[in-house]
């Protein structure tokens, strides 16, 4: 049967199974089986058969039931699914089986025809279960199903970005939108005076840039009542403050003595540390950055600090094989800080809730500026932070390149800064252990409740909403039943409640897209049910999100639509470690097939149309690097790398990559998403690494009559200034072909730079192309004289990786 794009929305219900073994007098029925599988697993005893169903788009596994135990026969699950779908498909498949601690048994198979869906009627029916040969199960069975489709046309919202104010924000989520907010949005942990020119704003404004640690700085420094910090990694050793035109009263101090003075002086300083628990030896051996954990909870030993190395422990229920990947291969990547500070007139004695959320850890290794300097600052800014961990033995006594470091964070006041709070509090409650969270409704006179900063007709205000990828092993009370999963806003698995909303958040704002989307991103990988399938069984990849089909899909649908839209995307040359090591040639292969993937999309549609053009109009990949030449009385390293590593070729070329680990997305200059959340599976799962993110917009700075030009539009281009080393008035117009065109010619410009065997200069620039050739079909290639990345053996396009798990790379 022929396959059918479904995109839009599929809401399923799973109501149940009608028998599962035959009537009176067949004994050798699924039942039997069953009863059999159970006794037949040696070690565990006479168990129950535990009955789930699972829901696939043809090979991408869309939801799955809980486990019904109690219902050997007539398993009732009556659960309900909203489904986002961006798959070809010619059937929606029903899978029944059975739970045992190894693994799971199938009982059968249903299959409802995609094409049966497509005229928007509601389908409610029995549908006999199939074996794997697709004949009739012995028992009969039947399953009850009801499905409705809704295409992304029939979408109010599609293609027609934010109307009003009056947008209700990403439904079927746990946080709701807040209005009146305030938020700060910040490019790097530092930006030097006058780094930004005048980018004008709409009514006769200049954007003005933020600076994140010194935020964070007066932010820890002027608490009162309590700091509650979660990072992936907390670095006691690092300084906040290190320009020295810019210096503060106390600036000099460590963040670990900041922190154990607040306590002491009476501050509930909490910290929820992930514990690195096994380091995953197969990644540490490629040389990736150590956490600190240990190193962290050993300083607030014995102090009022209270630091709790956090493990990313599994939800209840999953198998045993389950538990031990998710406690050893997942993270707890949220990087927040929660304080209270003062009213803005400062008068008052009262207090409100303040937060800051995005991509930054407080540790070693990401304070930069956006002069991200290889060689300059490491006698200054960087001698006692080089972070270097692309290459093995390197060290400051050895000299650069350090590793630059480009992220983006946020600030949020108002009643979304409670959001935050709360999600602190759900996850000390699960793992911080003792009971020392502050009671707020005891300190309610002087901590004021949740309530607007801004006026709802101030220019500035802003509407946010909070994201999160989570589930109940990480977050405490969440509820145990699907029906009131749902109606919080929670997904539920087989054996856990998750919380998915970020990629829902990603999801939404794609599909509301007009003009243009510019995503920054450390990873860039998913979609796998849509790779090419030659060498590799999709299957099992399991990299499910829709980030990178929904992407390729809005395009599509705008050349259809004769509209122009372009989509720019910002990575890293490569993830983080010894690139020409197993774990990074294997990200970059799965990344190669992601964007192939999309290309293939997008020339289809080119040439159905007879439209000859460039696909890099349309989506377009960049990454970031620097180049130095030598300066009188820089600091002289007094070791040197070994002969012939690529650390040598690195310094002698006077180059490295500028570490892309933003993790953000703007939609039109009216939409923003900031967070921690990758856009790979880990990230995006929900029941993997749990992540935090925030979604905003200026109700008075929409794009809905002319271009947006509020402070989202403002911080794009102080960010295409910092990556371009200029601004353009093409830059107003991301979707337009002159803006493209411009852009891309520069970006290919300062590759031939950086990757010259000449260096006449500093580079004027750091937007990089990503070094990769696009075929007339879509196929990614090497771009002509570069398949290693230059002063490597570091294959661009990645290699496939015959033993390293996808779970753990995607």
């Amino acid at each position: 049967m022929a396959q059918i794009l479904l995109h839009g929305t599929l809401h399923v219900t799973v109501y149940e199974v009608d028998k599962l073994h035959p009537g009176e007098g067949g004994g050798s029925g699924i039942f039997t089986k069953l009863m059999e599988n159970i006794e037949e697993t040696v070690g565990f005893g006479k168990g129950t058969p535990k009955i789930y169903a699972s829901i696939d788009l043809e090979k991408a596994r869309v939801g799955r039931t809980r486990m019904i135990e109690n219902e050997p026969n007539n398993p009732k699950w009556y659960e309900s699914f909203h489904i986002y779908c961006g798959h070809m498909a010619s059937n929606v498949i029903f899978t029944v089986k059975d739970n045992n601690p190894i693994g799971a048994t199938l009982i059968g198979r249903a299959y409802v025809p995609v094409h049966q869906l497509l005229d928007g009627e509601e389908v409610d029916r029995w549908v006999e279960l199939l074996d794997e040969d697709k004949n009739p199960v012995e028992a009969g069975s039947k399953i009850h199903v009801r499905l409705h489709y809704f295409d992304v046309t029939q979408d109010r919202n599609w293609a027609r970005g934010i109307r009003s104010s009056k947008f209700p924000g990403v439904p079927y989520t746990f946080f709701s939108q807040r209005h009146d907010c305030k938020v700060s949005l910040y490019q790097d942990a530092h930006i030097p005076d006058k780094f930004i020119p005048k980018i004008p704003l709409s009514g006769g404004k200049y954007y003005e840039p933020h600076r994140c640690w010194e935020d964070i700085f007066d932010a820890i420094t002027k608490a009162r009542h309590l700091i509650y910090i979660t990072g992936w990694s907390v670095y006691t050793e690092i300084a906040l403050i290190r320009d020295s035109r810019r210096q503060k009263p106390g600036g000099d101090i460590t963040l670990g003595e900041l922190l154990k003075k607040k306590a002491n002086e009476g501050v509930a300083v909490l910290m929820l540390v992930w514990d690195d628990r096994t380091s995953v030896d197969l990644l540490k051996k490629d040389g990736l950055m150590a956490t600190h954990d240990e190193e962290t909870a050993n300083f607030f030993e014995g102090t009022d600090v209270h630091c709790v190395l956090c493990p990313r422990n599994p939800d209840d229920g999953g198998s045993m094989i389950q538990d031990l990947q998710i406690s050893t291969m997942f993270t707890h990547h949220q990087k927040i800080v929660i304080v209270d500070s003062e009213m803005p007139s400062g008068e008052s004695r009262q207090r409100r809730i303040m937060s800051f959320v995005g991509g930054l850890d407080l540790c070693d290794g990401r304070y930069d500026s956006p002069f991200h300097s290889l060689f300059r600052t490491l006698d200054t800014a960087h001698h006692d932070d080089f972070h270097q961990p692309n290459f093995t033995g390197a060290d400051i006594t050895k000299g650069g390149p350090r590793e630059p470091w480009h992220d983006i964070h946020s600030r949020l006041e108002g009643p979304i800064a409670w959001d935050v709070l709360f999600n602190f509090e759900q996850r000390w409650k699960k793992q911080g252990g003792k009971d020392v969270l502050l009671n707020l409704r005891e300190l309610d006179s002087i901590i004021i409740p949740p309530s607007p900063v801004m006026f709802p007709d101030d220019q500035e205000t802003w509407n946010v909403q909070l994201f999160r990828s989570i589930d109940g092993g990480a977050a405490f009370g969440f509820p145990e039943t699907p029906e009131e999963a749902a109606q919080a806003g929670l997904v539920s698995g087989k054996d856990n409640i998750i919380d998915r909303s970020i990629q829902d958040a990603y999801i939404h704002a794609i599909r509301r897209a007009r003009h243009f989307i510019y995503i920054e991103n450390q990873y860039f990988l998913g979609s796998s049910f849509g790779w090419n399938s030659d060498d590799i069984k999709v299957e099992s990849i399991g990299a499910l999100h829709l980030i990178p089909k929904e992407l390729s899909l809005k395009i599509v649908s705008k050349i259809e639509a004769g509209e122009r839209f372009t989509v720019y995307v910002v990575v890293p040359m490569w993830p983080e470690g010894i690139p020409e090591s197993a774990s990074v040639q294997a990200i970059l292969d799965w990344q190669r097939r992601t964007i192939e993937m999309m290309y293939k999309d997008i020339v289809q549609v080119l040439q159905s149309k007879g439209i000859e053009e460039d696909p890099r109009n349309y989506l377009t990949f960049f990454c970031l690097g620097n180049r130095e030449v030598k300066r009188s009385g820089e600091y002289e390293p007094s070791e040197q790398p070994e002969p012939d590593s690529d650390y040598l070729k690195a310094q002698e070329s006077r180059r490295f990559m500028i570490y892309v680990h933003t993790k953000m997305m703007i939609v039109d200059d009216e939409y923003i998403i900031i967070g921690s959340a990758n856009i790979n599976q880990r990230s995006m799962d929900g029941a993997r690494d749990s992540e935090i993110a925030m979604g905003a917009y200026q109700p008075h700075h929409l794009a809905a009559r002319h271009s947006a030009r509020g402070q989202i539009h403002g911080f794009r281009m102080a960010l295409w200034y910092e990556h371009l080393g200029m601004l353009d008035d093409a830059f107003l117009r991301p979707e337009g072909t002159e803006c493209v065109e411009k852009v891309n010619n520069i970006a290919d410009k300062y590759w031939d730079m950086y990757s010259s065997d000449s260096l006449e200069r500093d580079l004027p620039g750091h937007l990089l192309r990503y070094p990769i050739g696009i075929a007339s079909d879509g196929d990614v290639t090497e771009l002509p004289g570069f398949e290693f990345f230059p002063d490597t053996q570091a294959r661009i396009l990645g290699a496939k990786s015959d033993y390293l798990p996808p779970i753990l790379t995607t």
